[in-house]
């Protein structure tokens, strides 16, 4: 007799089986709503008069609790239907950005939608894992990390839109003077409302998001047990010979690509004359490289080739040096598109590879909540390098010089060491 709760896997030529595209489209306004409100939140700490260095810290509250809730989040997806995840985090995201809208501090607010986000990424990631076969990951990794690449891109785009004089500045003007304008006096607040409409959007695709049986349950749920099945976890998958390259290759490229984001606005606005609404369009023009480069390894790079990706990385690493170099927008396009590109063409094989040694190991939740705690460390020391960088009053160049360095020799050792661990892994 089957199992009535069973899925089957995902069959692209398929058009009834629709519950990938639930996912996807889930993911996509959740990720949407989420990149914009960055935006938000920036202009909103400069109507505080915030000092600029708030600006890094804002993000590293966001990740703060990848961190901390890393032992947790993991064992709470695979306990419950991911899509159930899905939607439980999305209203944590809800509340908190409703919470930024009537006055509690960006800083604590946006931190709090870094915990619906924590809770989220097992979700949105293990279901890949739960719904496709192993020969579908890197494929369904590139249409994944494709649409979340659309949403940083039109996230930065609208966000950008929404802070600008000509659209929520002239909103905002217009609610002031109306009887009712429920608190909105600014292009930051105006902004932040309409966001909140994006999370509400996604909330409704994560009703039918399909539900699929529980992967991986936990033998105890007390707290201490919790953290040592985690603990086990971690030291496990570090152990694995290519789940260490791919753990390794994947939190350099997210440390390095949240903090790139910062850098890219701070160099527009001194070396290109920008304002913050065209810097965060070119924080849009590296984004979609990366759903270029993206979209070229799910096509080219099958799983088992995927260590073969590295020497991209340092490519990558010397080419954001080179934007010193530029100094006119129209040239930096190309080569902010092309930093994105090399980018996505070495993580997706490297998070796929990733997904299924966790998957096989621990479970998908287990997996991606290890991988989110070693990202978002990475995450957190990049952060904070650049924010002593803009304390000690570094100039934007000199940053740019750096961490571009910093991220070549870093996938250098990396290529150096693990270059060749393809050979002794195994992928089935």
């Amino acid at each position: 007799m089957t199992n009535p709760h069973s899925v089957t896997p995902f069959d692209p030529e398929s058009a009834s089986n629709r519950g990938f595209y639930f996912i996807l489209a889930a993911q996509f306004f959740s990720a949407l709503a989420d990149n914009a409100l960055l935006f938000a939140a920036i202009a909103l700490l400069k109507d505080l008069q915030a000092p600029d260095w708030q600006t890094p810290v804002l993000q590293q509250f966001f990740v703060f609790a990848y961190i901390v809730l890393a032992p947790f989040v993991g064992p709470f997806a695979d306990a419950l239907p991911k899509g159930r995840v899905m939607l439980i985090s999305n209203t944590v995201k809800i509340v908190a950005c409703a919470a930024m809208l009537f006055g509690v501090h960006p800083l604590l607010a946006y931190g709090v939608v870094g915990v619906g986000a924590a809770v989220y990424s097992p979700a949105k990631y293990g279901i890949i894992c739960e719904y496709f076969p192993p020969r579908k990951l890197v494929w369904a990794n590139g249409w994944m990390e494709g649409l979340t690449v659309a949403a940083i891109i039109f996230g930065a785009v609208i966000g950008g839109l929404l802070i600008s004089d000509r659209l929520g500045g002239l909103v905002a003007n217009q609610l002031t003077q109306a009887e009712y304008n429920f608190g909105i006096d600014t292009a930051a607040e105006f902004a932040i409302a309409a966001i909140l409409v994006l999370y509400f959007l996604a909330a409704l695709f994560n009703f039918y998001v399909p539900r699929l049986p529980i992967d991986h349950t936990l033998a105890k749920r007390t707290p201490l047990y919790i953290i040592q099945d985690f603990w086990h976890c971690f030291k496990q998958l570090w152990q694995d010979p290519l789940g260490q390259v791919s753990l390794a290759v994947t939190s350099l490229f997210w440390g390095a690509g949240t903090t790139l984001r910062l850098i890219v606005l701070l160099w527009a606005a001194t070396a290109l004359q920008l304002d913050l609404e065209h810097s965060t369009q070119l924080t849009a023009i590296v984004a979609i490289g990366i759903g270029v480069g993206a979209a070229a390894a799910a096509r080219l790079v099958p799983l088992e080739h995927s260590v073969k990706v590295l020497p991209m990385g340092i490519a990558m690493g010397l080419t954001v040096s080179a934007m010193v170099l530029i100094h006119d927008w129209q040239l930096a396009l190309p080569v902010l598109a092309l930093i994105g590109a090399m980018g996505g063409y070495f993580v997706v094989p490297m998070n796929a590879l990733l997904q299924h040694r966790g998957h096989r190991l621990m479970g998908a939740g287990h997996s991606i909540a290890l991988q989110n705690f070693n990202e978002n460390i990475s995450v957190l020391l990049m952060l904070g390098v650049y924010a002593l960088m803009i304390k000690a009053e570094l100039s934007a160049n000199a940053i740019v010089i750096i961490f571009g360095l910093l991220v070549a020799t870093g996938m250098t050792v990396l290529t150096k060491i693990h270059g060749h661990d393809q050979d002794h892994g195994e992928i089935g």
